[in-house]
């Protein structure tokens, strides 16, 4: 396919290609001109045919390139992107030219990572457009300060598999912990919800682990467990099963109090409303489905603040014990890190970060101080639908058109690495930590990744200019530029970073979080700060739920906001949302 052109070149022209002789024979066989310009050819196992790759440039082509004397070069070749993947279209309008107000210009700077938007001159030869639910090709328009390199280590699939186990072993301890001390199970998503609250706090050095958070009790996972105690309570479908759930809460709300040490006037109100609910249901024969529901309404409401008081300091303990064992395990990464970085003789001390002037630029992806130690490769399979990435014997899976749209990324977001040698471990690596992040249960995590539908970023693009994704992640993206979850691997495929530690001076922004009401507080107050300090053209259109009942603060501060110029509510069925998992979901 046109979409997967140098894709794992490296990594696999090293198994051969199909000559007799010798590798270094096939790589010269080439005019004498094309070779001192820094031309060699390649063998690509998995397009089954050769490549072409200037050790000099670091271009990419697959078909021979023109000698400088055969006259089909020139103007019709472009020979720092001979692919015409970053040219414009012709007929395109280039990006606006930022108002510096008398400072310096828009800037190209010699980064590790090159800045992603930048368009080659020339015309190309041929523009590689990958179709799909995305526009890959929409330049930016975001302008910031120049930043200064990240010290986060380059991910390594080792580190990857060990947080892997360790998230998941996090996951089942909560589990654990609620039925052993509680009797309920984990409330869904909970964790995924804790893990999204944590780290608008989390001051650790681990994307994923919370490991320096004060307060160190979760707010947001204690409400969700409190909440289900003593027991969870759902919608019936029937009388019988709201008559049924009536007694059930019974029972338990009167074991609870009983078990627990509670005040004796807290015993007394609670015992007192239960023994009235079963006098009621052993006497009344016949009630219907709204006398149930409002009499565990009103039962709930009447014990629920004795049962809270009685389960604080034990819901408490398992907020501070899943805590607890989190730094734990964040510690253990952050060794096998260290020990990576050792075997590799990379010292984080020797490192120099620069302090940027106060360049403007348009926005790039977070670089790294730190080089990349030598990684692994991994197996790659694929057939009409999937690619599979195997590292010792750990199988990943991704539909053809996400892994073609992750090369595209890569090619625009990663220019540290054009010979995509660690491209196929890379996005090894990135479905590995959105794994562990999501977790692997059937539906789990979905909601906090689902997605603006395709026609609505294509109106927001047209209609208001906007150019880049505020929560986004390289398998859901729309716009090529994005603030995701994970500087560290997101970064490769042209993230800007978390949301919080994104600034910008001015451009068109969509923002739809995840439902986290801290996450949507801290966001705001973020969005707050950005337009009260620039004086640039600066706009957020945010998407967010309509909740009444009662209404988060993050909504009654949003709407309060002097910088607010309109506000429509989309009624229920009349809007959707792309599914989460839409780059594992079979067609």
């Amino acid at each position: 396919m046109s979409s997967t052109t140098s894709a794992n070149v490296e990594a696999t022209c090293s198994r051969g290609a199909p000559v007799p002789h010798s590798i270094n024979n096939f790589e010269t066989d080439l005019p004498g001109d094309l070779l001192s310009q820094g031309w060699r050819k390649f063998w690509s196992r998995r397009e089954n045919r050769p490549y072409f790759f200037n050790r000099l440039t670091g271009d990419t082509m697959w078909e021979m390139p023109p000698s400088p004397g055969s006259g089909t070069g020139g103007a019709g070749y472009n020979s720092a992107d001979p692919l015409g993947i970053s040219a414009g279209d012709p007929q395109a309008q280039p990006p606006p030219t930022p108002n510096n107000n008398g400072g310096g210009n828009v800037v190209n700077t010699n980064n590790k990572r090159r800045i992603s938007s930048c368009e080659e001159q020339g015309p190309p030869l041929k523009k590689l457009i990958l179709n799909g639910p995305w526009d890959l090709e929409i330049p930016t328009n975001v302008i910031l300060f120049e930043k200064a390199p990240s010290m986060i280590p380059h991910p390594h699939p080792e580190a990857e598999a060990l947080r892997f186990v360790l998230v998941m072993k996090l996951r089942q301890s909560l589990e654990e912990i609620c039925r052993s001390r509680e009797g309920i199970d984990a409330p869904k998503d909970c964790f995924n919800r804790w893990l999204l609250e944590r780290k608008v706090i989390d001051q650790g050095g681990d994307p994923v682990l919370p490991s320096y958070c004060f307060p160190e009790i979760s707010m947001s996972m204690y409400r969700e467990i409190m909440n289900d105690i003593p027991m969870k309570l759902v919608r019936p479908s029937m009388n019988a099963e709201a008559r049924k759930q009536l007694s059930k809460y019974c029972e338990a709300a009167k074991k609870l109090m009983e078990m627990r040490n509670a005040p004796p006037e807290s015993r007394k109100i609670v015992k007192w409303n239960v023994e009235d609910n079963l006098a009621w249901l052993r006497r009344v024969v016949g009630a219907n489905f709204e006398d149930f529901q409002e009499r565990l309404q009103h039962l709930k409401t009447q014990c629920q603040p004795h049962i809270t008081e009685a389960a604080k300091s034990s819901v408490e303990g398992i907020c501070k014990k899943i805590y607890t064992l989190s730094t734990d395990y964040a510690l253990k990464v952050k060794e096998k890190n260290a020990e990576i970085l050792k075997e590799a003789n990379i010292s984080e001390h020797g490192i120099k970060t620069s302090v940027p002037n106060e360049h403007k630029v348009w926005c790039y992806p977070v670089q790294f101080a730190l080089p990349c130690p030598r990684l692994p490769q991994v197996d790659f399979f694929q057939d009409r639908e999937q690619t599979v990435l195997r590292y010792k014997n750990d199988s990943l899976g991704i539909n053809n058109s996400h892994f073609n749209k992750l090369e595209q990324l890569y090619r625009y977001g990663c220019a540290d690495d054009r010979k995509f040698e660690y491209f196929l471990v890379r996005v090894w690596m990135l479905l590995k930590r959105y794994n562990s992040y999501f977790g692997t249960n059937q539906g789990e995590g979905a909601q906090n990744q689902g997605a603006i539908p395709i026609t609505v970023l294509e109106c927001l693009n047209k209609q208001f200019g906007v150019t880049f994704e505020c929560f986004a992640s390289p398998l859901n993206c729309y716009f090529r530029q994005y603030c995701s979850a994970f500087p560290d691997i997101d970064s490769y495929f042209g993230s800007r970073g978390p949301v919080m530690d994104f600034k910008p001076l001015c451009g068109s922004f969509e923002a739809n979080p995840p439902f986290c009401e801290e996450l949507l507080d801290t966001t705001f107050n973020h969005f707050d700060r950005l337009l009260e300090e620039s004086l640039e053209p600066l706009s957020f259109i945010v998407f967010l739920p309509e909740w009444r009942d009662p209404p988060p603060q993050a909504l009654i501060k949003l709407e309060s906001s002097r910088w607010k110029r309109r506000q429509i509510i989309i009624p229920a069925l009349e809007h959707e949302y792309r599914h989460g998992f839409q780059h594992s979901l079979p067609k």
